[in-house]
């Protein structure tokens, strides 16, 4: 199968063009104009083609789908404020389903994010899953999650008008190497330091090699169409745990500074309450001030992959412990080369 890979430079993207590869595909990896191809494992792969393009143009986008047999889209603007975040990520979505349309192009793996779930009514301790309410006060939430609620709406229409053969994969807490620490881990102080909370709130880690295989084993199964999974690990640690693993395995060792989930609920609810009745809902609270974000990052709930695995042969190849070790070995190879 020939699959044209949106976001093929980023972190999850890299990833994919290599598990699509190991699964005996040919890539076309679309990248932006001025990404660095040779810090890319595969940019000398003959089985890879590489394209530039700028999702937020259309020029020459139908050419870059024509020929293929499916498409993974991962491209998505990740900084910025709300209109640099709409235009990488919804219009560049809105571009590409053109494309594919007038190339004739059906098949789409595309990717959403646990941002689009609504926290608040979750009971803690519950299990997240597919069928977990969606947001419903998206104005409540950060820019990111108010993006990927409108590319997914965007995605879906777009699929029922179109008849594209649509799968919706939602990727937890995506980690590896230079990404082990989210933003559902605290807030970082400084150099070596992070503010914590929620210790006991389990984290939905995917290691970013166990993701990117998600993303293959649905587009290798007819059966996912139409469907939409939520992709985490078989271990899902507490934030504690993972904490102490990582820490325990660094040097220097990273400084918390712990603050109180209970206490920080009842100072962001305050804080809503005086948004509400003093500046109309229109202050833009900081995370830990907003009941939103904050129950979006720290909630104590459980995920599952039960889905994902009853429809397709994926399973995580790669465990919590082992993932950590090829991470930190990874930073550490990557520091030695820049220092020759």
């Amino acid at each position: 199968m020939k699959l044209l890979v949106t976001g093929a430079s980023g972190f999850l993207g890299e990833h994919v063009v290599s598990a699509a590869l190991r699964r005996g595909h040919t890539v076309r990896a679309m990248i932006r104009p001025a990404s660095d191809v040779t810090r890319l494992p595969w940019h000398e792969d003959t089985n890879v083609e590489i394209v530039r393009a700028d999702l937020r143009q259309r020029r020459g986008l139908e050419d870059a789908v024509r020929g293929c047999d499916g498409v993974i889209h991962l491209a998505a603007a990740m900084g910025g404020d709300f209109y640099a975040r709409f235009a990488g990520t919804v219009i560049a979505t809105e571009h590409l389903l053109d494309a594919m349309t007038a190339a004739g192009v059906k098949r789409l793996i595309a990717t959403s994010s646990f941002s689009v779930y609504d926290y608040r009514r979750l009971r803690m301790g519950s299990t997240l899953d597919e069928r977990s309410p969606l947001e419903a006060r998206p104005d409540d939430r950060d820019d990111y999650a108010r993006t990927k609620l409108i590319q997914e709406q965007l995605v879906r229409d777009r699929a029922q008008r179109d008849g594209l053969e649509l799968t919706v994969l939602r990727p937890g807490a995506v980690f590896g190497a230079h990404h082990l620490w989210t933003a559902r881990l605290g807030r970082q102080l400084g150099n070596n330091r992070w503010l914590r909370t929620g210790a006991w709130a389990h984290v939905p880690f995917t290691y970013v090699e166990n993701c990117a295989e998600a993303f293959i084993a649905c587009i290798d199964a007819p059966q996912t169409i139409g469907r939409t999974y939520n992709v985490v690990d078989d271990d899902c640690p507490t934030q504690r745990r993972y904490v102490a693993l990582l820490r325990s395995r660094m040097k220097p060792r990273l400084r918390l500074l712990r603050a109180n989930f209970t206490l920080l609920r009842s100072v962001a609810a305050l804080a809503g309450l005086t948004n509400r009745l003093v500046f109309s809902g229109r202050a833009k609270l900081p995370m830990l001030l907003s009941s939103a974000k904050l129950l979006a990052l720290t909630k104590p709930l459980r995920y599952t992959n039960a889905a994902l695995k009853t429809d397709t042969a994926w399973s995580p190849r790669v465990g919590l412990i082992d993932a950590l070790d090829r991470s930190l070995a990874a930073e550490r190879e990557a520091g030695q080369s820049a220092k020759d």
